[in-house]
């Protein structure tokens, strides 16, 4: 009797020449993929596709699960309501999360060493 929150496409199945955001919603319309910053500790990245559910599924990170449809009619209310998720959090989950998106953070810390370096590089 899990929740479904969304289901997704991953990145392997969207456009390749127009990637959009499978982490946007109606009220927070910034494009982000739905794996965080830096991957979700102990799986990584999210590829193909996925399924947001409301709780927690027990096993392994990588298992496979089987959903079917519940045997009883559910019949209390929060079972029938729609559902509108306002916002997904992409932060990191290493550490202390602070940013949304990769370009969110190069645009607060401004130029980084390493991005100098590799700038650098390049242009030799």
């Amino acid at each position: 009797n899990k929740k479904i929150y969304r289901i997704g496409l991953g990145l392997n199945n969207q456009d390749k020449e127009k990637p959009r955001g499978n982490a946007s919603t109606d009220y927070d319309i910034t494009v982000k993929n739905i794996t965080p910053i830096g991957g979700f500790p102990h799986y990584g990245e999210v590829r193909n596709d996925f399924i947001m559910i409301l709780g927690s599924c027990i096993g392994p990170r990588k298992r496979i699960i089987t959903l079917r449809k519940s045997l009883l009619t559910l019949r209390r209310l929060r079972f029938h309501e729609e559902i509108s998720l306002k916002f997904i959090d992409t932060s990191s989950k290493f550490g202390h999360g602070r940013f949304q998106t990769r370009a969110e953070k190069s645009a607060f810390m401004g130029l980084l060493k390493k991005d100098r370096l590799r700038q650098e590089s390049a242009a030799a």
